[in-house]
């Protein structure tokens, strides 16, 4: 996770175009995926259970493919096999917290968040030579917030599935900002 192994800034440009249509991708899908889980409601139906697996399951493959598109094995690289590793514990243990109830969902979820969080703040540090990171440091500190806040709400009487959408939304606003942000910065490298 190293946050202070920064790459350096011309490799940083070459990868800014893959970064930027992965940015965009993941703010599709988590617009996408709200859209759904709000519809779907706050019971644990087998598409609700279904959509909670492919939300960490996504940030899997995402951190896949940002990895892959990495130029050098330094720096985010490592915050992105972290994030693979605790994206796959997730996704299973959501999946596994969904045959018992909301609460345990908010649980884990809440868990993910927090550390995801901090895991994707390292990473945008790591990166903030490249531009357009601002975004991704600030979307990790939220994280971090608002799984603290997916936990307290597990402990309420009726626990809701309806602020993971809230969440996803706005998660994927700042992988639309930083996308953007990527496409400024890299037009004038």
């Amino acid at each position: 996770m190293e946050p202070t192994a920064c790459v350096g800034s011309a490799e940083h440009v070459g990868g800014a175009p893959a970064l930027r249509r992965l940015y965009l991708v993941r703010f599709v899908f988590a617009a996408v995926w709200a859209v759904l889980l709000v519809l779907s409601g706050s019971d644990l139906t087998a598409g609700a259970r279904l959509l909670l697996f492919l939300y960490p399951a996504f940030d899997v493959a995402a951190a896949v493919v940002d990895a892959r598109s990495a130029r050098t094995a330094a720096g985010p690289v490592k915050g992105l096999y972290a994030t693979m590793a605790v994206s796959a514990l997730a996704a299973v243990g959501v999946a596994a917290a969904g045959t018992s109830g909301v609460a345990d969902v908010l649980r884990v979820w809440g868990a993910w968040a927090v550390v995801s969080g901090l895991v994707q703040l390292l990473v945008g540090v790591a990166r903030r030579s490249m531009g357009g990171q601002w975004a991704m440091i600030v979307s990790g500190g939220i994280s971090v917030l608002a799984g603290a806040s997916f936990l307290r709400s597990a402990a309420q009487d009726t626990p809701s599935l309806t602020p993971l959408a809230g969440y996803a939304a706005l998660g994927g606003l700042f992988f639309l900002v930083s996308a953007l942000r990527l496409s400024r910065s890299h037009g004038r490298g």
